[in-house]
């Protein structure tokens, strides 16, 4: 049984559901290594449940917001690091900077009941954005941001399983041989943002 993992200021013990080909925890920074062919998705047009990308996670309770830096190695089509929240093998959604079949870095949301619900938001210039997820209540909301300050609303759902979400970071490579993800000025708050569109 692997040890639980430490990253300051996640309050809680993180744990692996799959493991990395490698990763390491360093002055507040988390790395994941994701193999080749590593996913997280569940094809609404097939139902065919692919579920390989490494993902740490921690069982977060009640309202909080999690923020983090995400810096990928956008190599391959779909290649992305993720912040997610996860209730098991069909009920979960997670944040990416993704590389599209265009080749540009993007944010893509996907919220997934028994299936997933896949949308791209906006494209970004280089390897790297923050990416924020908040819960409150039965209601989740995504963010993302090109600096670190100024938010925008990428996608604000309910979920089911709201309640027994876990939250936590993946890194996948669906078409690649590889991809890894550096997540760093990780920030944690018990609280919900008090404006979800004004930027904040």
């Amino acid at each position: 049984m692997e040890e639980p993992i430490d990253l300051s200021p996640v309050p809680v013990p993180m744990r692996w559901l799959l493991s990395p080909t490698d990763w390491s925890v360093s002055e507040g920074e988390l790395t994941i290594a994701a193999g080749p062919h590593t996913d997280l998705f569940v094809d609404p047009e097939t139902r065919t449940k692919t579920v390989t990308a490494p993902a740490l996670v921690a069982p977060l309770r009640g309202d909080f917001t999690l923020s983090a830096r995400v810096r990928a190695d956008l190599a391959a089509t779909f290649d992305a690091g993720v912040l997610v929240l996860w209730a098991g093998p069909r009920a979960w959604a997670k944040l990416c900077l993704e590389r599209s079949p265009q080749g540009e870095a993007t944010i893509v949301s996907v919220v997934t009941r028994d299936v997933s619900d896949d949308c791209n938001a906006f494209t970004v210039d280089g390897d790297q954005v923050w990416l924020r997820i908040s819960r409150f209540g039965g209601t989740f909301a995504f963010h993302a941001s090109t600096d670190g300050n100024h938010w925008r609303l990428v996608r604000l759902f309910a979920h089911d399983d709201a309640s027994r979400m876990e939250v936590g970071f993946i890194a996948q490579s669906p078409t690649g041989d590889g991809c890894s993800v550096a997540f760093d000025d990780i920030r944690y708050s018990p609280d919900r943002p008090a404006d979800l569109r004004n930027g904040d």
